[in-house]
């Protein structure tokens, strides 16, 4: 058996091709996010992966839409999202496949 904790890892990813990581591959990336009412990531597209998120607690803005605890919002290779939390947030956040460095800003306009 392996334990880690969650606090030991960057920005709350802990499965994928990076370190540290609880478990190493490149077909996937996992993370619980956590984010205070307000945060807010510019808009921005993966070419390659697909990044499926799922609203654990809270409210965030997304895509121009409101979703809450329970939604789950998958967005495609190519396809622009931006991030808001409304209130306090929890989501877990898939990526597959992990693809390192496939984050590209876009402009806010």
């Amino acid at each position: 058996m392996k334990h880690d904790r969650i606090d030991d890892m960057v920005k709350g990813w802990f499965v994928g091709a990076f370190a540290p990581t609880a478990f190493a591959t490149d077909a996937c990336e996992v993370g619980v996010k956590r984010y205070e009412a307000g945060a807010h990531e510019g808009r921005h597209m993966h070419k390659i992966a697909t990044e499926i998120t799922m609203i654990a607690e809270g409210r965030v803005r997304m895509c121009g839409q409101e979703f809450e605890r329970g939604d789950i919002i998958t967005i495609e290779p190519g396809e622009a999202t931006d991030f808001t939390a409304l209130t306090d947030v929890i989501t877990v956040v898939v990526k597959v496949p992990g693809a390192l460095d496939d984050k590209y800003a876009l402009d806010e306009g």
